[in-house]
């Protein structure tokens, strides 16, 4: 691992901190029928590094971390592209919702 194993926790701690918080504001905003475009792209970012972070551990076996881990990575590829590529239009609003809430 080339950086120290304490401040790549700390790291992917952060950022799932970060991660969540912001998750929070994105489906209060969504129950309120607000929009908060900056909010919803750190709640994405923040979420997709956290899950692609927690693959930098070491590991010899598959961990049913890794199977979390990997079904938050699809989760959040289809929450964003119902977000950036379908924006949010038809039943991708819905889709986008659910989404957010099952990656928080």
């Amino acid at each position: 691992m080339p950086i120290d194993p304490k401040t790549y926790v700390l790291v992917h701690v952060l950022l799932s901190l970060v991660g969540v918080f912001s998750g929070l504001v994105v489906v209060g905003g969504l129950i309120a029928g607000v929009r908060f475009p900056r909010w919803t792209g750190l709640f994405l970012i923040t979420t997709l590094l956290t899950s692609v972070t927690g693959f930098g551990f070491p590991f010899a076996a598959l961990l049913p971390s890794h199977i979390v881990g990997a079904l938050s990575l699809v989760v959040l590829l289809g929450a964003t592209a119902a977000l950036y590529w379908k924006h949010l239009s038809g039943g991708w609003r819905r889709t986008f919702a659910v989404l957010s809430v099952l990656a928080l």
